[in-house]
């Protein structure tokens, strides 16, 4: 989650993004959540999500909302919540709770309960939101057993919202922009023409590509969402999510302390020329786009007695990217366009080694801007457009720092059998957990 301000000339603005898949539920009356804030890479309505598909749904819910019946996304563990703690449903019913991502929590607290919003790039993102028709739908909220008055206005992602309140001693700063995580980052980047395409390196990746005023639904198990619009016109994009990126070195630091620092991972990744065979599959909360399973484990295969934790650092570091090739190669089948570069950001896009490794394996130019919080960035634009700061998108560019371009180097060959030795990890990973 972030909150970035701008200033533009006299006027002070604030634009939000957050985890777009984050679920709350609070009471109007006293503002206070009913249960603890469900992430998505929560995985306890997995079951349910399975009955849903088996009971033949899936078709419906994409066509409404782009997206595969997933727990990743907010409609199951809003249900959740409502049947399993005490007196939910029954406050529901009453029309006594209100449920949101972060940005509708950030902005009813902001404005003192009197704003229950969220943009449309968030609300695509709970499977509740028709994004061909650009509203709440009766059948889906029927489907998963979600009142109506539980959910928020639906606005634009780039608009005059409200004022925070002077109560919280913010003074009337006008909040200006909204946006899920992901497109603020397609935004920050300034992909705002079809086909152009970012990915995001942060715990999981996150690879979006706009695919302008029509909505399409997917071929390869990848979803259709909402992309910040300008013109307050629906703007498509299609997304791959991979669950597991920098979580991995996380896992490297805190599980099992091979680096002190996540930064440590490139120089131990360093000290071997190549992972000598040793395959990751970060499979912790089972597999995103474009497998889509929730019951694959994580598996490390390849390991001897020689291997070494700069072969295992090198393997975390080489699932990321591998697991961005897949997308792509999804996403180039959906696009019909191929992809003729790959502009990157988030924390993990620092890492040489790996965007080098990523340019290596796609055979494109993978581009990574000087400023590379392009999350932050994109609402901080959002804002700034909508309360006049910057007069077009075309002004932002004139202003971006120089880009560092990685090219590809590495052998076609050794690329090919990199890429066959990770898809048999992957095979070998899927569907390992049964609960």
């Amino acid at each position: 989650m972030a909150k970035v301000g701008a200033r533009p000339r006299d006027v002070a603005a604030t634009g939000i993004t957050n985890q777009r898949e984050t679920t709350i539920v609070w009471e109007r009356e006293s503002g206070k959540p009913v249960y603890n804030a469900i992430v998505w890479q929560d995985r306890r309505t997995a079951p349910l999500c399975k009955r849903l598909k088996d009971e033949g749904h899936e078709q419906l819910v994409r066509s409404k909302t782009g997206l595969l019946i997933d727990s990743y996304f907010s409609a199951t563990k809003v249900a959740w919540i409502l049947d399993n703690v005490d007196g939910a449903r029954e406050k529901a019913e009453a029309g006594k709770l209100a449920f949101g991502t972060v940005d509708s929590w950030l902005i009813w607290n902001l404005t003192s309960g009197q704003k229950h919003v969220t943009d449309y790039t968030n609300a695509s993102r709970t499977m509740l939101f028709n994004i061909v028709e650009g509203k709440w739908d009766e059948d889906l909220l029927r489907l998963f057993n979600v009142p109506a008055s539980l959910m928020p206005e639906v606005v634009w992602s780039s608009e005059k919202i409200a004022e925070v309140t002077t109560t919280l001693g913010l003074g009337a700063v006008t909040i200006a922009g909204i946006a899920g995580d992901q497109q603020a980052a397609l935004f920050g980047q300034l992909c705002i023409n079809p086909g152009d395409a970012k990915n995001t390196y942060g715990t999981g990746c996150f690879l979006l590509q706009n695919i302008g005023n029509e909505f399409v639904q997917s071929q390869n198990r990848l979803v259709t969402t909402l992309a910040c619009s300008l013109d307050k016109k629906l703007q498509y994009a299609l997304e791959g999510s991979i669950f597991i990126g920098g979580a991995v070195v996380q896992w490297l630091r805190d599980n099992l302390g091979i680096i002190r620092h996540s930064a440590d991972v490139q120089e131990l990744a360093k000290t071997v020329d190549d992972t000598e065979n040793v395959v990751f599959v970060p499979a912790f909360v089972g597999l995103g786009a474009p497998h889509w399973d929730p019951y694959a484990s994580g598996l490390l295969i390849g390991i001897n007695r020689n291997t070494k934790p700069g072969h295992i650092a090198r393997a975390s570091l080489e699932s990321i990217a591998l697991q961005v090739v897949d997308v792509v190669e999804a996403m180039d089948a959906d696009s019909k366009q191929p992809f003729q570069e790959l502009r990157v950001d988030g924390g993990a896009a620092s890492n040489d080694l790996m965007m080098q490794f990523q340019s290596d394996l796609l055979r494109i130019p993978v581009i990574r801007p000087a400023a590379i919080e392009t999350t932050a960035l994109g609402a901080a634009y959002l804002a700034g457009l909508a309360t006049g700061f910057w007069e077009s998108p075309k002004e932002i560019w004139s202003k971006r720092h120089d880009d560092t371009r990685f090219e590809p180097r590495m052998d076609v060959e050794r690329a090919r059998k990199i890429r066959e030795r990770w898809q048999d990890a992957v095979g070998r990973a899927k569907s390992w957990t049964k609960e």
